[in-house]
């Protein structure tokens, strides 16, 4: 029984920073648009559209084996 009074003011302190955080991440904009950063990763591309083509139009220039360069 008498763990509860050291249980008591250990649940009163995590209830305290658990309040302390929430309100920092609303103050800090945390919860704004919410929505957008889940998109982000749908609409994401990793690479820009036009390095793409260049690429692989390099790949179709070069010769296989020196015996396509020979002919």
């Amino acid at each position: 029984m008498s763990v509860i009074y050291a249980l008591i003011p250990v649940a009163i302190i995590f209830v305290i920073i658990a309040i302390a955080i929430f309100f920092w991440a609303v103050r800090s904009d945390q919860f704004e648009d919410i929505e957008r950063q889940g998109l982000n990763i749908l609409m994401d591309d990793d690479k820009p559209k036009g390095t793409d083509n260049e690429e692989s139009n390099e790949q179709n220039k070069k010769p296989d084996s020196d015996d396509d360069i020979k002919r």
